[in-house]
């Protein structure tokens, strides 16, 4: 082996990495993360009581609000899914097993999961002035009918056979 002063013992490798362009994340930037959990989409909610309930999103608020400092949707879903009809069941009992029971309440993002479905079903609307509180829930003099009136809904959208993966149970 022949080793000369000139020539090293060893290679000296040097690691080249690339200067990447730093991101602008700055709220007028084009590269900000796009709002996908927007009103009328279908989430599976995946905590809680309702975990494995299937629904919609009626309003978001991605920074948070006073009472509650994360970022969090307000759902309604269903809480009791519509029960199987025949063609031998008469007019009453199809009325009995197409009832739907649901529920609104608001969520943390961590606990939703969402799917590529939509709901082209405004509920904005159910929600007027004074019935949404500081803390994002729904206030508890305006819940029965808020309810009431998103049953309403739900059952007009189930009986005339629209979203029909959205009023059938999970199964797992």
């Amino acid at each position: 082996v022949r080793t000369d002063a000139s020539t090293p013992p060893f290679f000296v490798y040097q690691e080249v990495v690339p200067k990447l362009p730093c991101l602008d994340l700055s709220p007028s930037s084009s590269t900000m993360p796009q709002r996908f959990l927007k009103p009328g989409k279908v989430v599976i909610i995946l905590q809680g009581r309702y975990a494995g309930h299937k629904a919609v999103i009626v309003q978001s608020f991605d920074e948070g609000s006073d009472g509650r400092k994360y970022p969090y949707a307000l759902v309604a879903g269903i809480d009791r899914y519509p029960l199987k009809v025949t063609r031998a069941m008469g007019r009453r009992q199809i009325a009995k097993r197409s009832r739907v029971k649901p529920f609104l309440k608001p969520i943390n993002y961590k606990h939703l999961m969402p799917t590529r479905y939509s709901v082209d079903m405004k509920l904005n609307d159910l929600l007027a002035e004074g019935t949404v509180g500081t803390n994002g829930s729904v206030e508890v003099a305006q819940r029965p009918a808020t309810r009431k009136e998103i049953k309403g809904r739900l059952e007009e959208r189930y009986v005339a056979g629209k979203n029909k993966w959205f009023f059938t149970p999970l199964r797992f």
